[in-house]
This record gives C-alpha cells, structure tokens and sequence, in this order.
C-alpha cells in the first residue's frame, strides 16, 4: 500500500463489515483498516476519522444511516465516554455470539488447529455482576468527583452509577465523594503528585454479603479519619471492614506495598458453592462470582474426579479454583508467585479444614521440578496464566513430565492460541469452553480439556 486512502478529521458514508475482538466496527478501504467505536456488522454509518496511522485508521460515528437489528437501546448515560464497557450497544445473546467467534478465530489463526469450541456460556441477568468496585478520586470545579478513565485516557468520567458494577458500591462511591467533599480531604492530582485520597476499592462478598472498603490515600495520615470512618459504618452496616492502603509513588499502579485496617476485621469472607474463602483488600478474587462458580464448575467437569488424583495448580493465586476441587480430589499442590496470595490460599485450606492441599512460592516450572524430584506424581495439571499466557519454560516443562490431562484457564484467547500450538505436539486438545465473566465488554474466559493420549471417553463427557 503506497498511499493511505483517508486523512485526520475526514468525513465518510460506510458500512461495517466485521467486529473485532475489541469491540470495534471494522471498515476497508482498498485493504486499508478503518476501526470504529460503538459499529456493528452491516450497519451503514457517517463517521469522522479521529487517528490515522500507516496500517489503520480509528474514527467516530456521526449519525446512524442504517442500524444493525442486533443494536440496542443503552441503559449506560456516560457509554460513550466511559472506557469500562464497549459491546453494551449489541444485544447480548449476540455478544455470546460474537465471543464463541472470536474464540474459533484465534484459534484458528494463530495456532492452525481445528478444535471444538462450544457456545460461550453466558448469564441469566447480565447486569451489576461486578462484585469488585476501583474508582480514582479528583477534583473538577472545586468539586471531588470519582468515575472510570475515558478510554486511552486519565481523564475521569464522573458517575453516579455502573450498569455493571454492585448497586451498593455504587452508594457507596457517592457517598464517600460527599464525605470527601464535607471534610475537605485533600484529593490526589497525579499530574503534580499532590494531594491525598487516590482510588476508592470496594469489594463484596456475594454469599455472606458483607463489604470492604479501601482507601488508596498518598500519605499515611487520613485527615478526619474517625469522622470517615463513623460516617461509613453508620450509613452501610454492611461494611465489615475499612482498609488505608498507602501509595506514596508517583505511578499508574493503584496499590501501595503497605497498607493497615482502620476497621473491622483484615479479611472479608465469601463462598463459591460450599467453599470458604478469606478476601483481603489485595487478594486476586474473580469479579463475577455467579459465573466463577460456572467457570470452576466446568473446571470440575473436565478433571473428572474419583478421590485418587493428585492435582497441579499452577497460577493458584489464592487457592479458588484448587480448593474448589480438593474435596473430590486425594492432592492439591498450588503454586505461585505472590506470597501474599500463597499467605492467602494457606489461610483458605485451613479455614475449610483441607489437609490435603499444599502451597508453595516461587516460579511455577521451578517449583513442579522440585516437586518432581521429591516424587510427587500428577494425574492433572490446571494453569490459569495472566493475560500474556504461560511463560514459555512452563509449557517446556509440563510437555516433559508425564501428566495425563490438562486443564488450561485462559483470560486472553489469542495467547491460549499461542500456548495450544505450543502444546499440540503433546497433548491431544479435546474441546475448548468459552464462559462470559464480562458481559458488554469483548472479554472472554476459556476452559480447555486436554489430554496427553488420545481417548474417546473424554471427548464424550
């Protein structure tokens, strides 16, 4: 391509062809991308192009020539704007739609394989599912404000409520803007790094139903501490704990290395099924609750339990997902890197009195080497990597030991793709289970079964 067909600020009638995996609407013009916020396939739109750079182009839609039937009324007033949604526009069995494709895609693009993909499971009611709330503070015309950022901004989007989001965190964040503004609490400028109160965090435990507050401030003292404190168990009963987390450096990290409870008790305590867990203000914790027990249940189902198998759990962050399964399984050896996370999963085993699980810190293919070593034999192994997927040594290491099966928890499905490439020469992959943990967003979480010889009684569970 020798010259790019479109330029800044340019106005054009087109039709969109495809959505992509971020949820944008894509145009072509003699090969040349056009991406656009908030467009749906086989709608015809005006739109101006914002951003033209030498591969693509992203623009804005201007009016609505012809709306695809699958767009729907939005219940979001600041969707536009906000950067935490970008599929609320499109009906959601759609969405679901869309989120199986995207999986097939990946799959099919990046690694080479034609594996089966189920329908993505989605929710009954796909609203106010998050049980985790984060909020930066600021200040707008000598008033404390708190929102989400604009997309590929700092700048924040004040709201009153989440469409997403738990309906008490949502009270919760105003009221604190009203605390905050009442006793003129210092805010946080990141720009000058001045300031005190940084992010407000809200975290709900969904069974027991009780809630935790943080609150990011720069400096260890909380000016009207006290009065903060009275005001918010006053007003929320719910709240049985208030966290200060410290972060005195000027970065786009919300949490501080040290923090100390102002209120209540250190933890917060919820269930997914019959199993106990212990939450903390830094505690990796899945968001959606009804669909974590959908995720984990599918986890379940591919391990195929009998009492007897020993499990890997690589990832294990707080213990969830190994703990879950304990019960049904004779071993759970877990394995991470944070040892806050490693602190948490052992506190969890004991409080559901599990003898038979086993924590250790460190890099996942040292660990299972040592484990190796001192003998230990699995019947299964469960990874649950970041987004960026497995380090690279891990995969090496696992298609050198003799596990059976393999269970492998994706946040990120282009990454899954580059990691089942990777593992195909060894396993034989058996399906793959996409699970909606992010309505109206192009997120997607995939569970994958696999297993090291080919065997027809898998394939047919």
């Amino acid at each position: 391509m020798n010259e790019i067909p479109v330029s800044r600020n340019q106005i054009l009638n087109v039709e969109i062809i495809d959505l992509i995996n971020n949820g944008m609407g894509l145009v072509k013009i003699d090969g040349y991308s056009i991406f656009v916020k908030n467009a749906l396939p086989l709608e015809k739109l005006k739109i101006k192009i914002t951003e033209v750079k030498k591969t693509y182009a992203l623009a804005e839609t201007i009016e609505i020539l012809k709306a695809s039937p699958h767009r729907v009324i939005l219940k979001c007033k600041i969707y536009d704007q906000c950067g935490g949604c970008n599929l609320q526009h499109l009906d959601y069995q759609y969405q679901l739609i869309m989120k199986t494709n995207f999986v097939k895609e990946q799959l099919l693009k990046i690694s080479k394989l034609n594996v089966i993909v189920n329908d993505c499971i989605g929710m009954e009611d796909c609203w106010k599912y998050r049980s985790k709330t984060q909020v930066p503070f600021g200040v707008r015309n000598n008033k404390v404000i708190a929102g989400f950022y604009k997309e590929n901004t700092h700048e924040i989007i004040d709201m009153d409520r989440c469409e997403i989001q738990d309906a008490l965190a949502d009270e919760i964040v105003n009221f604190m803007k009203t605390i905050a503004q009442k006793y003129k609490i210092p805010i946080y400028n990141e720009l000058e790094h001045i300031g005190n109160l940084r992010h407000v965090i809200i975290r709900k435990a969904q069974v027991s139903n009780e809630y935790m507050v943080t609150l990011v401030t720069k400096e260890d003292k909380l000016k009207n501490e006290e009065k903060i404190i009275s005001e918010l168990i006053n007003r929320f009963p719910q709240i049985k704990s208030i966290v200060q987390n410290i972060n005195p450096k000027k970065t786009n990290t919300i949490l501080g290395d040290y923090q100390k409870v102002l209120y209540g008790k250190e933890y917060i305590i919820d269930y997914i099924g019959d199993v106990k867990f212990a939450i903390s203000s830094k505690s990796f914790y899945q968001v959606n609750p009804v669909q974590t027990k959908v995720l984990y249940d599918q986890v379940l189902k591919y391990a195929n339990l009998t009492g007897n198998e020993t499990i890997i759990d690589a990832y294990c962050g707080i213990g969830t997902r190994g703990l879950y399964l304990a019960k049904q399984a004779k071993a759970i050896y877990g394995v991470e890197i944070v040892s806050d996370a490693i602190k948490d999963a052992r506190l969890n085993a004991k409080l559901n009195n599990f003898t038979n699980a086993y924590y250790e810190v460190g890099k996942a293919e040292e660990i299972i080497k040592k484990w190796q070593k001192e003998k230990i034999e699995a019947d299964i192994i469960i990874v649950d990597p970041p987004r960026k997927g497995c380090d690279s040594s891990l995969l090496n290491t696992i298609k050198e030991m003799n596990i059976p099966r393999m269970i492998y928890v994706s946040c990120d499905p282009a990454t899954l793709a580059r990691d089942l490439k990777n593992l195909s020469d060894t396993f034989d992959i058996i399906e793959v289970q996409p699970v909606d943990m992010f309505p109206h967003t192009s997120h997607v979480e995939c569970v994958v079964l696999m297993s090291r010889v080919k065997n027809e009684k898998l394939r047919n569970m």
